[in-house]
């Protein structure tokens, strides 16, 4: 038996997950609404955090100081980084940094202090991702700021040129895990591709409707497959 968390952006999304579970129970913890059920003799909790790093630490923090979790599954949204990356495209964060971090002489751009450059998700179920059309394992790097533009994600790229998507929550997500000793799954759906047009906001705003059932599928067959 697994007992997993499932950590998510999007309120589609969780009344998704939601339907899955068996004994379903709603938990108020420090402000936060957890729901914890069964499947398929695993015990899940899911939950949905706020925007941006600090919001998101906080949030998986009091996640796993009330439940023994052996796995968070972190998914949500980003914005494209590569060329081969396109809007409604997964990027799994088989290595997840911050673009926005530097501790100063002695240390790695982009390395919080105490932790490694680099987190990681566990390659085991990274691994359990199927390769395929329109899903990428790679780099996804945070920072507390919406990057809108090809000037800004140059700039990521010349820190960190194997990225190949940015967000605002994965990295301290995978901080808090590293910090409590637990395994990490990070995937992102992709919202906009910054520079890739003259209106990004539009490709941010239109694609709402689909994207959450995009990694509700993912997450789906983890839940169903992890014994």
């Amino acid at each position: 038996m697994k007992r997993i968390a499932v950590i998510v952006a999007m309120q589609k999304e969780l009344k998704m997950i939601l339907p899955l579970l068996d004994n379903l129970q709603e938990n108020e913890i420090a402000d936060y609404i957890m729901y914890s059920g069964e499947l398929q003799g695993n015990e899940i909790v899911v939950m949905q955090c706020g925007i941006g790093k600090v919001n998101s630490a906080i949030a998986t923090m009091v996640l796993l100081q009330q439940f023994d979790i052996d796995l968070v599954i972190n998914t949500g949204v980003a914005g494209g980084a590569d060329k081969q990356v396109n809007v409604m495209d997964v990027v799994v964060g088989s290595n997840i940094a911050y673009h926005d971090v530097w501790c100063g002489p002695g240390t790695e751009y982009g390395q919080a202090h105490g932790c490694p450059k680099y987190f990681e998700s566990d390659p085991s179920y990274v691994s359990m991702v199927p390769d395929g059309a329109g899903i990428h394992k790679g780099l996804i790097c945070s920072g507390d700021k919406f990057i809108s533009s090809i000037s800004e994600v140059e700039k990521i790229k010349s820190d960190f040129p194997e990225a190949l998507a940015v967000d605002m929550e994965s990295a301290s997500i995978a901080q808090i895990c590293f910090y409590k000793n637990v395994s990490v799954l990070v995937m992102r759906v992709i919202s906009d591709s910054p520079g890739a047009s003259n209106n990004n906001s539009a490709q941010y705003d239109d694609f709402w409707e689909s994207a959450p059932r995009c990694v509700f599928n993912i997450v789906k067959d983890l839940l169903l497959r992890i014994k």
